[in-house]
Protein backbone atom coordinates (compact mmCIF):
# COMPACT_ATOMS: atom_id res chain seq x y z
CA UNK A 1 0.00 0.00 0.00
CA UNK A 2 1.35 3.41 -1.01
CA UNK A 3 1.52 6.07 1.15
CA UNK A 4 1.76 9.05 -0.96
CA UNK A 5 -1.01 11.01 -2.47
CA UNK A 6 -2.27 10.46 -5.75
CA UNK A 7 -3.78 7.79 -7.75
CA UNK A 8 -1.68 4.33 -7.22
CA UNK A 9 1.02 3.98 -9.82
CA UNK A 10 -0.81 0.44 -10.61
CA UNK A 11 -3.97 2.23 -11.55
CA UNK A 12 -2.37 4.61 -14.35
CA UNK A 13 -2.57 4.15 -17.66
CA UNK A 14 0.42 4.00 -19.23
CA UNK A 15 0.08 7.68 -20.76
CA UNK A 16 -0.78 9.07 -17.13
CA UNK A 17 2.07 6.90 -15.68
CA UNK A 18 4.19 8.67 -18.21
CA UNK A 19 2.87 12.17 -18.06
CA UNK A 20 3.15 12.23 -14.24
CA UNK A 21 6.54 11.19 -14.14
CA UNK A 22 7.65 13.51 -16.80
CA UNK A 23 6.11 16.58 -14.44
CA UNK A 24 7.94 14.75 -11.09
CA UNK A 25 11.20 14.96 -12.78
CA UNK A 26 10.35 18.76 -14.05
CA UNK A 27 9.26 19.78 -10.48
CA UNK A 28 12.33 17.82 -8.39
CA UNK A 29 15.03 20.88 -8.70
CA UNK A 30 12.52 23.55 -7.19
CA UNK A 31 11.10 21.08 -4.96
CA UNK A 32 14.77 20.02 -3.58
CA UNK A 33 15.65 23.55 -3.21
CA UNK A 34 12.68 25.62 -1.78
CA UNK A 35 10.12 22.88 -1.25
CA UNK A 36 9.10 22.00 2.97
CA UNK A 37 10.70 18.60 4.16
CA UNK A 38 7.15 16.99 4.13
CA UNK A 39 7.19 18.27 0.28
CA UNK A 40 10.24 16.92 -0.48
CA UNK A 41 9.67 13.26 1.30
CA UNK A 42 6.16 13.19 -0.42
CA UNK A 43 8.14 13.93 -3.97
CA UNK A 44 10.39 11.42 -3.42
CA UNK A 45 8.25 8.70 -2.28
CA UNK A 46 5.99 9.65 -5.38
CA UNK A 47 8.65 9.66 -7.33
CA UNK A 48 10.23 6.25 -6.48
CA UNK A 49 6.51 4.88 -6.59
CA UNK A 50 5.68 6.03 -10.13
CA UNK A 51 9.56 4.84 -11.38
CA UNK A 52 9.00 1.36 -9.73
CA UNK A 53 5.58 0.95 -11.80
CA UNK A 54 7.17 2.30 -14.60
CA UNK A 55 10.53 -0.19 -14.48
CA UNK A 56 7.61 -3.37 -13.31
CA UNK A 57 5.94 -2.20 -16.63
CA UNK A 58 8.95 -2.08 -18.75
CA UNK A 59 11.53 -4.73 -17.79
CA UNK A 60 13.43 -5.03 -20.82
CA UNK A 61 13.61 -1.23 -21.83
CA UNK A 62 16.23 0.13 -23.79
CA UNK A 63 19.03 0.80 -21.85
CA UNK A 64 21.92 3.65 -23.38
CA UNK A 65 24.91 2.16 -22.98
CA UNK A 66 26.36 5.49 -22.34
CA UNK A 67 24.21 5.38 -19.42
CA UNK A 68 26.11 2.65 -17.32
CA UNK A 69 28.73 2.61 -15.09
CA UNK A 70 31.62 1.23 -17.95
CA UNK A 71 29.82 3.45 -20.65
CA UNK A 72 30.69 6.63 -18.91
CA UNK A 73 33.89 6.26 -18.04
CA UNK A 74 34.43 5.53 -22.12
CA UNK A 75 35.32 2.05 -21.65
CA UNK A 76 34.46 -0.71 -24.27
CA UNK A 77 30.99 -2.01 -24.02
CA UNK A 78 30.47 -6.21 -24.21
CA UNK A 79 28.69 -6.64 -27.97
Amino acid sequence: MSTTTGIPGFELAEGLLLQELRHLHATRNDTFLHGSPDALREHTARTFELEQEYLRRHPEREVDPRRTRSGARGEPQNA
